[in-house]
């Protein structure tokens, strides 16, 4: 018996009878040989650590555009608090934390550099809209090349997770038409939600756009006076509320979740401080996008209809960090000194 064996009998032992087994995955886009030491979901979670895009996200925006102070979130660090939190989740219901893990990390592989206001740019543009959700699934399918130059060829339960991981108000609403396949691809969905109400909560009241005590009193009541303290309770509202194969959170403290995300997204997101900027950001993405559709020699020697040329415009404009886009923009609009 391999070692892979032995972890894939232990999971069988120890986990939960609605976690996904790594032993039971419904199987990758190609076969491929199995490794003697490592189960497939935690292949599939270091093929994603390794790529270039997971690297890039250190540079892309959470919600402070190309953020100069060192404490300000990014898309990795808003990755790696999600990932953290759906893994306690995982460990106290005993779902499988490499799967877990594996779909929280590969979550926003595919985001635009600006965060959502590049998203929306890009949205707008390109023919049939734009959703990182997709995108990232995407990047992970096709546009990171892997070990054999075809993408990453990951399982279905982690493509499956990557793709609906926005679904998170789905999941706790009960609606589940649009929602991951496992449970541990649900909790992650939730758990993206808890990690940015509370760390962009935090970043707003760095930035001196909020203070504490302009939070809902009753949702602070009952979630806590610190971003360690809310978590902890909407971990705990979730494990208590999650099992028998549902993901749910207990009512008292969905409520005052849900009351600190709608305040978020009715005094924080909208606050000219940030939507200038956003505003900003979506434009010059629809520029640069409208500049390499009709320059697609800029694309490649590979591009040769206008509908390919868009297609590999948006690939290349969601996959630029902040400061990448910043310059390439410079450069295409900003006139320069000459040289001879």
């Amino acid at each position: 018996m391999t070692l892979r064996e032995e972890l894939e009998e232990r999971e069988r032992r120890t986990l939960s009878p609605h976690a996904a087994l790594s032993s039971q995955t419904r199987g990758r886009l190609r076969p491929e040989p199995e490794h003697d030491y490592r189960v497939a979901f935690q292949r599939d979670r270091d093929r994603i650590l390794h790529t270039k895009a997971f690297r890039r996200l250190k540079r892309k925006t959470q919600v402070f555009l190309a953020p100069e102070g060192d404490h300000y979130r990014t898309r990795l660090t808003h990755t790696l608090e999600a990932s953290q939190i759906a893994r306690t989740v995982a460990r106290a219901l005993y779902l499988n934390e490499d799967l877990t893990e594996a779909i929280a990390l590969g979550h926003d592989l595919g985001h635009t550099p600006f965060g959502h206001g590049g998203e929306a740019g890009l949205n707008e543009v390109f023919p049939g809209g734009f959703r990182h959700a997709e995108q990232s699934l995407r990047v992970v399918d096709e546009i990171e090349p892997g070990r054999d130059g075809q993408g990453l060829n990951l399982t279905f339960e982690v493509r499956d997770g990557i793709l609906h991981h926005s679904k998170g108000k789905d999941v706790l609403d009960g609606r589940g038409d649009k929602r991951a396949a496992t449970m541990e691809g649900q909790i992650v969905s939730v758990c993206d939600a808890i990690a940015y109400i509370n760390h962009d909560i935090d970043d707003a009241v760095r930035a001196g756009i909020i203070t504490l005590d302009d939070l809902p009193g009753d949702a602070a009541q009952v979630l806590g006076a610190t971003t360690s303290e809310r978590i902890n309770t909407m971990v705990i509202g979730l494990i208590r509320e999650s099992g028998d194969g549902a993901v749910g959170m207990v009512p008292e403290i969905l409520g005052a979740t849900n009351a600190l995300r709608s305040f978020m997204y009715a005094t924080v997101y909208p606050c000219e401080a940030i939507n200038g900027q956003v505003k900003k950001a979506k434009k010059l993405l629809m520029e640069l996008y409208d500049y390499l559709v009709h320059h697609p020699e800029q694309l490649g020697p590979d591009v040769p209809e206008p509908q390919f040329a868009e297609r590999r415009a948006v690939d290349l404009l969601a996959s630029m960090t902040d400061q990448f886009a910043l310059h390439l923009y410079e450069k295409i609009f900003f006139p320069s000194g000459w040289r001879r």
